[in-house]
């Protein structure tokens, strides 16, 4: 058995091993700190551009594929990340109003962090440069109203709950404010359980924040 199958990779040997999966992907170097944007100046571009798509003043769509065919095919220059929920009704890059190769987005059910979700985070801080990791939970948001419930479910829809109850523990079954807690918990994970993020925030100024997106007028709101 190899020592990836081992899941003996040492922290070092997986950055190094991110960067060489870049390498051979772009066809190039591995690209670092691609964006010249500051942590709270990428932020500030994510608000930015919330504010455009709430006032539908949306710019992103006519550069979609002028920068698809120019400039994205063998390379990516993210200048932040999000973790948003699975949800269909939260189209990650419209609501902030960013074309394609802009945002690095992950999702899943009820915008938790696992250990696949860390990894795939920490490719986008260590090799593509990201300076902004925003964990974006949403109203109505049926997971979190799931593990509030704690009812039987099918399938494997319950390994969810294990990764949410911490979140929304003393919300006392306020789903709005459930969402919130949540958030602002799985990103407090991503600051402290990843030793390759707490150095970028340490060393190169990223910021890791929590925000809520509301269906209904389409706003993000950031945590405290």
């Amino acid at each position: 058995m190899n020592r990836v199958m081992a899941g003996e990779w040492t922290r070092r040997e997986f950055v190094a091993g991110l960067a060489a999966a870049s390498v051979v992907a772009g066809g190039g170097s591995a690209a670092l700190a691609q964006t010249n944007l500051t942590g709270e100046a990428a932020m500030r571009e994510l608000v930015a551009g919330n504010e455009r798509f709430v006032a539908g003043k949306v710019t992103s769509f006519p550069e979609d594929l002028k920068i698809l065919k120019e400039k994205t095919v063998s390379k990516q220059e993210p200048f932040a990340a999000v973790l948003s929920c699975a949800d269909s009704r939260v189209p990650v890059e419209i609501i902030f109003d960013q074309s394609i190769g802009h945002v690095f987005v992950t999702r899943v059910a009820g915008n938790l962090v696992t250990p696949e979700i860390i990894a795939s985070l920490e490719y986008g801080v260590a090799v593509l440069g990201v300076k902004a990791i925003l964990v974006l939970g949403h109203s109505n948001c049926g997971a979190i109203s799931a593990a509030i419930a704690a009812k039987e479910v099918p399938g494997q829809i319950s390994v969810l709950y294990k990764h949410l109850i911490p979140g929304v523990a003393g919300a006392n079954g306020d789903v709005p404010l459930a969402v919130k807690r949540n958030a602002a918990y799985q990103a407090k994970l991503l600051r402290e359980s990843s030793t390759v993020i707490a150095k970028a925030i340490k060393d190169d100024g990223v910021k890791v924040a929590s925000g809520v997106y509301d269906l209904g007028s389409g706003r993000v709101t950031l945590g405290d």
